[in-house]
């Protein structure tokens, strides 16, 4: 059973449980002949001992709640309070305050705060909180419409990966209608945003653009994308305000359980183990406590491999963590159903998405450059960066804001701690995971993070080379 440490807040009594905990831990480690046996290095001597994370209420912030209650961080000297916040520009406005110590966050936040759309601020992440996690749900309504379109498998049940095709009529039959077809995603630099994006034009829908006079999102849109904070997704959709919603766990399987919607696709079909959050820390926090940093950052990587290792055989009690009211809160059978390695999208169709979470393997924690540069051809695409701008800019930019450097400092040394192995690691790499596959995509287009205006310009529908978006027009600059 696990259970949060009793340890008071105040510094003195913090160092004299570390004091003891280091002796009792020293003493354990002696034999009758008085040899030190399996003792580890010493903690980093860190600069800030005291820290406040914050977290909105999702599955993905497990790694955050696990380095928490395992006692990951205390083992590096830090005392940590984890605070639910109320949306995404909330945490990220307090993390730039200095509110927040850092953070888990949406990947394109640092990358869309550095480069300066929205709020301006230089935010790096050195730790990659995980892979895949989200889905697409729609409205019992549109479901029933979508049906026709949609393969069956001999058992009745649909074919999978449900393409937007199958929503394309239903989207036409309410523009007959005369009514806007309405979708949630829940941030405008947000994973979800672009995962929802990329589906409907992997279908032939439009998804709408941005300019620097219009950020709506909806400049050509078919379907209309609105912002809903994640716990109000179920609610949204009930109301009738949207027709789905892209959003991560456990939202979508909420749905299912209250009966009020279906997930059509998860983002795993979209894209097979895309990057999904990122723990998010200011530069200025880095250069001013570096040994915090990677003591934060070890503590991360220790507990995102405790929550896939042994074919995920702790996610059990890790749903039982996050169930509770300070974390995300929701009922236990809604995290485990996708948590535990299947998914269910009509009620009774459970399949097996044993990826579906992914914390660790497949390098998960490491920050790729290529996983940065992605989250910014989203951006150019969508016309949230106005201008066209070269490949060795969005090289640049990602190397500004995701921190590989920092996170291998960490993983050596917990090597040398004996907590993790070298073979858990991408060592030698120079920063960018191989080009996906064709396969591994809903649109069939490869991806390299090496040639992003070359990727922009396989895309069909979206701005590419020199195609900016002004009034309400794609024009050449």
């Amino acid at each position: 059973m696990i259970t949060r440490s009793p340890v008071g807040r105040g510094s003195t009594t913090r160092r004299m449980f570390l004091a003891a905990a280091g002796a009792m831990a020293m003493l354990s480690s002696f034999t009758v002949s008085g040899a030190v046996t399996g003792a580890t290095a010493e903690p980093l001597e860190v600069e800030k001992d005291e820290l406040k994370f914050g977290f909105i209420k999702l599955t993905d912030m497990a790694p955050l709640a696990v380095a928490r209650e395992l006692g990951y961080f205390e083992d590096e000297g830090l005392f940590v309070t984890l605070e639910a916040q109320a949306n995404w520009k909330v945490l990220l406005d307090r993390v730039i305050t200095g509110e927040l110590d850092g953070a888990h966050m949406l990947a394109g936040q640092p990358l869309a705060a550095t480069i300066g759309f929205g709020t301006k601020a230089h935010i790096i992440t050195p730790f990659s909180m995980d892979l895949n996690g989200n889905g697409i749900t729609v409205s019992n309504e549109v479901w029933e419409l979508m049906k026709p379109h949609i393969p069956k498998r001999a058992d009745g049940k649909p074919v999978h990966p449900i393409k937007a095709d199958a929503l394309k009529p239903v989207i036409e039959k309410f523009a007959d209608e005369g009514k806007a077809f309405k979708m949630g995603m829940v941030f405008p630099v947000s994973t979800h945003n672009y995962e929802l994006r990329y589906w409907l034009a992997s279908g032939g829908i439009h998804p709408g653009y941005y300019s620097p006079t219009d950020t709506s999102g909806t400049i050509k849109a078919k379907a209309l994308l609105s912002v809903t904070p994640p716990p109000q997704m179920p609610a949204t959709l009930e109301a009738g305000t949207i027709y789905g919603y892209c959003v991560g766990e456990p939202w979508n399987q909420a749905a299912v359980f209250k009966g009020i919607g279906v997930p059509v696709i998860t983002d795993y079909e979209i894209w097979k183990n895309n990057p999904e959050k990122v723990f998010g820390i200011t530069k200025e926090f880095a250069e001013k406590y570096p040994n915090t940093t990677l003591a934060l950052t070890k503590a991360l990587i220790r507990a995102a491999k405790w929550l896939d290792e042994n074919n995920n055989a702790n996610r059990v009690e890790a749903v039982k963590m996050l169930s509770r009211p300070e974390y995300v809160g929701a009922d236990e059978k809604v995290i485990a159903n996708s948590m535990t390695g299947t998914f269910e999208y009509e009620k009774g169709d459970k399949r097996e998405v044993p990826d579906f979470n992914v914390f660790f393997r497949y390098f998960a924690t490491y920050p790729y450059y290529s996983d940065a540069i992605w989250y910014l051809t989203q951006m150019r695409r969508w016309g949230q960066i106005a201008e066209p701008k070269s490949d060795e800019w969005f090289k640049e930019t990602a190397k500004k804001v995701y921190r590989p450097d920092i996170y291998m400092k960490a993983a050596e040394l917990l090597i040398a701690d004996g907590k993790v192995e070298k073979a858990d690691f991408p060592f030698g790499t120079d920063g960018f995971r191989p080009p996906v596959p064709a396969a591994d995509i809903i649109d069939g287009i490869p991806y390299d993070g090496k040639a992003p205006n070359a990727y922009l310009d396989s895309l069909k529908i979206g701005l590419k080379g020199k195609e900016i978006v002004k009034g309400a027009d794609v024009v050449s600059n």
